[in-house]
């Protein structure tokens, strides 16, 4: 799995995978043109169509109704160091659902890839490529 992000100038980039593209950018007040979401809401978008997947799974495989299935998703920022947290997904489902469907709704919603990414938290490294490092001089 793959993303490219090229910088198309000021604030703004241009996101492509498997040939299609997403724009990021910054509300005005923070220097952009908001002409599209910002990092924090492409994570928080992530988060709730990942959940919406499994849960629309869910409803499929047992038959029951899809129509009208909503994910929303939010968080408040934190510092030290700069983070979302407090992170809420809500699920709006209009139909009523048995105890056991509830259940197995609310555990396919858990059980979804980016939630389980997040609670168990992968390895992450930073590699610079390209750029030649230049020496430190000798004092």
């Amino acid at each position: 799995m793959e993303v490219r992000i090229d910088h198309l100038g000021d604030v703004q980039f241009e996101i492509t995978t498997r040939g299609h593209k997403v724009y990021c950018d910054q509300p005005t007040d923070a220097g952009g043109f908001d002409e599209g979401m910002t990092p924090p809401e492409f994570f928080l978008a992530s988060l709730g169509a990942c959940a919406g997947y499994y849960a629309a799974d869910y409803l499929k495989s047992r038959n029951l109704l899809k129509e009208g299935l909503k994910v929303r998703v939010t968080a408040e920022k934190a510092k030290k160091p700069a983070r979302l947290d407090d992170i809420k997904i809500f699920v709006e489902y209009p139909h009523t659902l048995e105890p056991r469907h509830y259940e197995g709704l609310d555990k396919a919603v858990h059980a979804c890839l980016i939630h389980n990414t997040l609670t168990h938290p992968p390895k992450i490294t930073t590699e610079i490529e390209g750029a030649p490092k230049l020496q430190a001089l000798a004092a």
